[in-house]
Parts: C-alpha cells; sequence; structure tokens
C-alpha cells in the first residue's frame, strides 16, 4: 500500500465515522446496532459527557457537533482543504475523547477507538500527497 492509498483510506474512514455517528442519531441504524438511535438520547449522552455546559445550552452542542461533523466529512470526502479539515477533525475527535474520559472514564474513549481517530486525523493532515482530492485539481487548475 503506497501514501497516497492510505491517505485515501484515512480520509474515507474518518468521514464515514463522522457520517455513520449522524446517521445514528437521526434513527438511520437499526436498534440492533444502534448507539442512540434518535437525537434526544443522542442529547441526553452530550449533557451525560459535557456536565460543565449548562443543559439549555446541549442542544446548541448537539446541533454544532454534528453540523461539524457532516461539513468535515464531506470535505474530506471530496478532499477539499484536505489538511485544514483534517486537523479539524483531530481536534473534535481529541475534544470527544477528552470529555468522554474527563466525565465516565477512558474506557468509552477507548473501546469506541475516538484516542485513534484523532490520531489519524492529525496525521492524515500531514500527508502532502495528493490522491482524488479536489485540492489536487484546483492546484492543476491554478497553474
Amino acid at each position: 500500500m503506497n501514501i497516497t492509498t492510505i491517505k485515501l483510506f484515512l480520509r474515507l474512514a474518518i468521514s464515514f465515522g463522522f457520517l455513520s455517528a449522524v446517521a445514528d442519531r437521526f434513527g438511520i441504524w437499526s436498534k440492533e446496532v444502534s448507539v442512540w438511535g434518535n437525537w434526544d438520547s443522542f442529547l441526553s449522552y452530550t449533557e451525560m459527557i459535557n456536565p460543565w455546559i449548562p443543559n439549555s445550552l446541549i442542544p446548541a452542542v448537539g446541533i454544532l457537533a454534528t453540523a461539524a461533523e457532516i461539513v468535515f466529512a464531506l470535505f474530506l470526502i471530496i478532499g477539499y482543504k484536505t489538511e485544514l479539515f483534517a486537523k479539524l477533525s483531530g481536534f473534535l475527535l481529541l475534544i470527544f475523547a477528552l470529555s468522554m474520559t474527563f466525565s465516565t472514564g477512558i474506557k468509552g474513549a477507548l473501546d469506541f477507538s475516538v484516542f485513534s481517530a484523532s490520531a489519524g486525523a492529525f496525521a492524515l493532515s500531514f500527508i502532502k500527497a495528493k490522491y482524488w482530492e479536489l485540492d489536487n485539481l484546483i492546484s492543476k487548475l491554478k497553474n
């Protein structure tokens, strides 16, 4: 496997991880495999892992996290501003992992591989090779 294939794999794995979590919040996954299953359960979990955030702000935090996951996933899939969105994804995943760790213990963050996903996103941000990326097409058009 070469570096461009690894970069594509990281882009897609992180993106589909985000989109799968979003789908779960909206009840798209079946009950047998779902973590939350619906928006209200997701907000309850958001509240649980963010006990320092006032309850009145939890819906806004849930919407912001969901929007970020959708936008980051789409930009990583198409390869637009890949390094930037990989870093943002790394920070978002690290915030999730730390929130899980400080509120419920480290086991959940490790079991759900959130630290690994964060590390993968940060690693992705350092891979300069371009492969099936809109960034590559844009740079070719500029030249």
